[in-house]
């Protein structure tokens, strides 16, 4: 069965031309999908025509099965149930400038990181393109949205899975996603999480996208970052930092560094004053994350306190640096964790809304 959503307005418009439909039915098709409805749904094309796209093609590749709002800051969580039974997870932050979904690229994840969620029974596979847009429309269309209105106004890459682990999927949903006549999302409006796949990297600056690019970093040292990110025995800190100033040279887009702060590990004058060595001078942000903890892991959160003392350390020594916005730590905030707790007891718990 294929995904519709996988199709961009140029495919669609090959595709009407081989059903012998008339062509601007192509606009009709591709708009209805990306306001989030069903193809059974589009009534502006003839029931024919909807018959023999779903023929070809599943109804509804992503559906909301449930949610979770905090009461604490508003964020909501998203559960997806795709096309094929798996399961997935988003995250909707409503910020002044707009609201920003966290949308997953893939069911699970092979990466291994010892803080995070997503990665507990490995990977399940990889997201389609039309996967991945098909929750942007969903929770759009959720929050009364359509192509020509949209209440999703950013797109952040960083729910389950490793995005440029899923390459060419992701490459053709960030394209998608800025078609004019669809949602229109441009890709300054995207920003791309990866914890350091060094080639994908370098591979996505050639690909005059322009999205916003976040490295998950955690520590500033080769052997220990290794304990938190087993990708780091295949690439070093150095060369991520490569990386990064070739993707700097090629868009001059600044970078992020996200730092999550576990007690003990990466917490340390040590870890800063390294830090501050490295990127000192370059075009980068680090972004100090208080830990969401994962029962299944034993990592502990650094203090509120430690935190605004291991920043200070950071701006004293001339880098640009933040503590995150702690978000939805009352409902699963944690990447994998809401998916992980339904599929352990097939519910979403009390707070399902």
């Amino acid at each position: 069965m294929e995904i519709l959503h996988d199709y961009s307005l140029d495919e669609i418009k090959n595709l009407i031309e081989e059903l012998g439909e008339k062509p601007f039915r192509a606009g009709q098709i591709f708009r209805g999908i990306h306001a989030g409805k069903k193809i059974s749904d589009i009534s502006d094309i003839s029931k024919e025509l909807r018959a023999k796209l779903l023929q070809r093609f599943c109804d509804c590749p992503v559906e909301i099965i449930g949610s979770k709002t905090s009461k604490i800051d508003g964020t909501v969580k998203f559960l997806f149930k795709l096309w094929d039974n798996n399961v997935i997870e988003g995250v909707l932050m409503k910020y002044k400038y707009g609201n920003t979904q966290c949308v997953s690229t893939q069911v699970g994840c092979r990466m291994g990181c010892a803080f995070c969620a997503s990665g507990i029974g490995g990977l399940v596979r990889n997201l389609t393109a039309g996967e991945i847009l098909g929750q942007i429309t969903a929770v759009n269309a959720y929050l009364g949205g359509n192509v020509e209105k949209r209440q999703v106004t950013n797109v952040v890459l960083m729910g389950s899975g490793e995005p440029l682990d899923n390459y060419e999927n992701v490459v053709k949903f960030i394209r998608n996603l800025s078609l004019k006549g669809g949602l229109n999302v441009s890709p300054r409006n995207v920003s791309l999480s990866t914890c350091g796949l060094v080639a994908q990297m370098k591979k996505l600056a050639d690909e005059n996208l322009d999205v916003n690019l976040t490295v998950s970093l955690h520590n500033p040292f080769d052997e220990k970052r290794k304990n938190l990110m087993p990708i780091a025995k295949k690439y070093s800190v150095q060369e991520i930092l490569d990386a990064c100033n070739h993707y700097f040279n090629k868009t001059k887009r600044r970078y992020i560094f996200e730092y999550s702060l576990v007690k003990g590990e990466n917490d340390t004058k040590e870890c800063a004053e390294e830090l501050i060595r490295l990127l000192k001078g370059k075009p980068c942000h680090v972004n100090l994350i208080r830990l969401n903890e994962v029962k299944e892991k034993d990592l502990k959160a650094t203090s509120d306190k430690d935190a605004y003392r291991f920043l200070g350390l950071l701006e004293r020594g001339g880098l640009s640096a933040t503590v995150r916005r702690q978000i939805g730590v009352d409902i699963d905030g944690a990447c994998g964790q809401l998916r992980r707790n339904y599929l352990e007891t097939g519910s979403l718990g009390d707070k399902n809304s």
